[in-house]
């Protein structure tokens, strides 16, 4: 008798054990806060439009991208428009404070998603030249935003010269292609 309730304890306790050791479901925390997440939940059969209609979100946009030499991954989106620039130049042309505009609104619609600006140039300079010219077209698109009201805490910046082209050709058209700044989602 001693012996059959040592066993039928044995047999509770590994389940009482095996219960506490379960994985537990973990809860995604929305993306979005405030009056966006109170409007998300008002509006279900908007969404469902919208997921019928083609239009992303911003999340639902996401593809993952990994650089070659580079730890971590990168989340890219087709909603984030890259910016172009004119040959050695930094400040931003009429189209390219539009797309800015097109990309301010979209990140203020997704507070929780923070960014990286990418500067890059083409293939025509120093090596010290095109990064800092990297650098000044990185943050001139950085500054558009905060005008917008975008957070500077969700912005972050780098250069990288002439060394990840868009376009591997060595004629105009490629190195308009180059002359980029190029937008990211990170993780902090």
């Amino acid at each position: 008798m001693l012996k059959k309730s040592c066993i039928v304890m044995g047999v509770i306790f590994s389940l009482v054990l095996m219960g506490a050791c379960a994985k537990k479901a973990v809860k995604e925390e929305p993306l979005l806060t405030g009056k966006a997440e109170e409007g998300a939940r008002e509006k279900p059969a908007e969404e469902a439009q919208k997921a019928t209609t083609g239009e992303k979100t911003l999340e639902a946009s996401w593809e993952k991208k990994k650089y070659p030499g580079m730890e971590g991954e990168f989340l890219e989106s087709s909603l984030l428009k890259d910016i172009h620039f004119d040959f050695d130049r930094y400040d931003l042309t009429p189209k390219a404070r539009e797309i800015l505009s097109q990309n301010g609104e979209l990140l203020l619609k997704h507070p929780r998603a923070n960014i990286q600006i990418e500067g890059h140039c083409d293939e025509r300079g120093t090596i010290e030249y095109n990064l800092a010219l990297g650098d000044r077209r990185s943050t001139s698109a950085e500054q558009y935003l905060i005008a917008l009201g975008v957070s500077p805490n969700r912005i972050s910046t780098i250069s990288y010269g002439e060394e990840m082209p868009a376009d591997p050709g060595h004629n105009e058209e490629a190195w308009a292609k180059n002359r980029r700044a190029h937008f990211v989602i990170v993780s902090r």
